[in-house]
């Protein structure tokens, strides 16, 4: 385990640490990873007890610095002289954990078009094998977003025993519109000539390509309300207009073609095309075989976004409402905002108040709640 110390009032800690120290990696795919670490960051320091941890699970493109993309949430929720928060860069993706950029341990070179698939699932047990190695037996919360709340949904039912709450904001399985725009995201990626099979590291990579995946999914992170008010039918403030010159554009083709060079510059093409997979594919009932909300027995907050076209605020209440239904304490808000999916980071006034009550408030009796399933660590696979 590498480990940086920043002696900020963040109270940060940043390194990596192994996930296959003890034993290779086994993927629900089959596959095995041999050599495999998790980026990490932790603000604040455990207790004894382990009763003052929060994990924050990140979204599709976020990283393990919370305090980079989620400021607001260490800033107004959290004293961190007294609390702990613990973020893990998610396998495949390109913020320091074993990714597609990686070098395989077999070949010496990057895995490129080779890396395996990988599942919010996988994700979720990697953590925990990662916790475990960092001393951290115990979760008080799970929280995430969009594609970090399928992963702390995964946790409640993967480890019901391990974590008291979950929070998960905009997340559910994804509907049949979702899937189809991932997988044109994909396709739009893998026909960039320089996609190469996903061999690409050697060269300048499908930055076309995914330029445009971005600038489509940014599409379903607003609203057409948020939209309008933005943009509407005004010719690009940067450019020419569309009725002057066969090049002219609108000012939205210009803000989603910003969008996506930000992206590239920042974001690798595998790595994207890994965690939308993966986002396809979360479904715990088939994990569990139908079966999977009688397992949890943590208290659950889900948000549902009022605007929100990838998860549908009335599909989440829905799914809300399926968990009570299984017995599940589950608590349901919906948040009324312009900004669509995104709003979870561009409005945190909404969400910091009712938040700090679910997260503080006195932690659940464990009694209380009905035992069911397998044993902790019966389906854990490679975990000791």
């Amino acid at each position: 385990m590498a480990a940086e110390v920043h002696p900020a009032t963040l109270h940060l800690t940043q390194g990596t640490v192994s996930i296959t120290k003890r034993c290779p990696f086994q993927l629900e795919s089959g596959r095995t990873l041999t050599s495999a670490t998790l980026r990490y960051a932790i603000y604040g320091e455990p207790n004894e007890e382990c009763s003052n941890v929060t994990l924050v699970c990140h979204a599709l493109s976020g990283s393990s610095r919370v305090d980079q993309w989620w400021p607001d949430l260490l800033d107004r929720i959290f004293d961190l002289d007294r609390e702990c928060v613990v973020c893990f860069n998610v396998i495949g993706s390109c913020y320091g954990s074993t990714s597609a950029a990686s070098l395989d341990p077999a070949t010496g070179k990057p895995y490129g078009a080779s890396f395996p698939q990988v599942t919010v699932r996988d994700w979720v047990r990697s953590q925990k094998i990662a916790l475990q190695e960092l001393g951290i037996r115990h979760l008080r919360t799970a929280i995430g977003p969009s594609i970090g709340g399928m992963q702390a949904l995964q946790w409640a039912v993967e480890y019901p025993d391990f974590v008291d709450r979950v929070v998960a904001m905009g997340a559910t399985q994804l509907n049949a519109l979702g899937l189809g725009i991932n997988h044109l995201q994909r396709e739009v990626i893998r026909l960039d000539p320089e996609w190469r099979g996903g061999d690409y590291y050697d060269g300048p990579g499908p930055r076309t390509g995914l330029s445009h995946a971005r600038g489509l999914a940014m599409t379903t992170y607003k609203s057409s309300e948020l939209f309008h008010a933005r943009h509407g039918r005004k010719s690009d403030r940067k450019g020419t207009a569309p009725w002057d010159s066969e090049q002219g554009r609108f000012d939205i083709a210009g803000y989603l073609e910003y969008q996506g060079k930000l992206f590239w510059e920042r974001f690798d093409a595998n790595a994207y095309l890994t965690i939308t997979r993966a986002m396809d594919l979360f479904d715990p009932q088939r994990d569990w075989n139908g079966a999977a909300w009688e397992r949890i027995r943590a208290k659950l907050l889900l948000f549902g976004i009022s605007s929100d076209v990838l998860f549908p605020e009335g599909e989440v209440r829905e799914f809300a409402d399926e968990l009570r239904k299984a017995g599940v304490d589950c608590r349901y808000e919906r948040v009324e905002s312009s900004h669509g999916h995104d709003s979870f980071l561009a409005e945190p006034d909404k969400l910091v108040g009712l938040l700090k009550d679910f997260l503080h408030e006195v932690g659940p009796d464990p009694d209380s709640f009905r035992r069911v399933g397998p044993a902790l660590g019966e389906r854990d696979g490679n975990i000791a």
